[in-house]
């Protein structure tokens, strides 16, 4: 029964745990496979994770299938590892997240009304959030913010966490104040100090840069991302200029691939 279902094309959810546990079996599994722990699938999760933005950002819809797919498979592969530690199992994870999106949403699934503004239900669900820090014994107000997050993220997560208790500017301005004078003071560390005071001021400015954008209701790393494509377009088109004339980029000088960059920044915006 076992193969018929692993090469069962309609298997579906039932034939991939299958698999993985055949992956993972200690006798007859994949070596590689056998040998992995969670550190050691860990980053794979997360670049999984970005892959499947990447394809959304994209509207790679035709990608969006497989790519849910290659994240899907992350959770099983962690399932499967703590189902032979006895600590759960997929079926206990998938009911976990369940009770918890239940409990999440007494509005649609409890006795409260539904009838409430998009920043009432917020506010509930950050009061829900909260009970269920202080059921995990995380008295303090950055208590449960994942390490392992992408640090401008984190930032921001940190950030709405001390706003919630008041600490925070209460205006945009105070912020782009805040980003000059720490811009200043990396300037001053270059030129007077050493190279870890340096990096430190750097990343007091990244700091508040993702609090400038959490002000301005931007998420850093999709802008960040964004800006990147950016780059990569302007950059390939710098590139096939230069290839049309018979040039590579180290073929050429800054002055001439400046020139290039505005051509290719005005033809977008035009």
């Amino acid at each position: 029964m076992p193969n018929d279902l692993i090469h069962d094309p309609n298997g579906g959810m039932p034939r991939l745990l299958e698999i993985m546990r055949r992956l993972r079996d200690p006798e007859t599994g994949c070596p590689w496979d056998i040998e992995q722990d969670f550190a050691s699938i860990a980053p794979y999760t997360i670049e999984e994770a970005y892959e499947v933005a990447d394809a959304i950002e994209r509207e790679a819809w035709d990608e969006l299938e497989g790519e849910l797919g290659d994240l899907l498979l992350q959770t099983v592969y962690h399932t499967q590892m703590g189902e032979e530690r006895g600590m759960f199992s997929f079926d206990s994870v998938a009911n976990a997240i369940s009770d918890k999106m239940v409990a999440r949403h007494p509005h649609v699934f409890g006795d409260e009304s539904r009838d409430k503004s998009a920043e009432q239900q917020t506010a509930d669900w950050e009061k829900i959030k909260a009970a269920e820090r202080a059921a995990k014994a995380e008295r303090g107000t950055l208590d449960g913010v994942a390490v392992g997050l992408p640090a401008l993220t984190r930032a921001v997560k940190l950030q709405k966490r001390a706003a919630r208790v008041g600490f925070d500017w209460p205006d945009t301005k105070q912020v782009v104040d805040k980003i000059v004078e720490e811009a200043n003071e990396l300037e001053e560390a270059r030129e007077t100090l050493g190279e870890a005071e340096v990096k430190e001021e750097f990343g007091d400015l990244m700091f508040v840069m993702a609090n400038l954008a959490r002000h301005l209701n931007i998420d850093p790393e999709e802008a960040l991302r964004a800006a990147n494509a950016k780059f990569t377009r302007r950059f390939e088109a710098i590139e096939e200029k230069l290839a049309a004339n018979g040039k590579r980029p180290e073929d050429s000088n800054l002055a001439e691939m400046d020139a290039l960059w505005d051509e290719a920044k005005h033809a977008e915006k035009s």
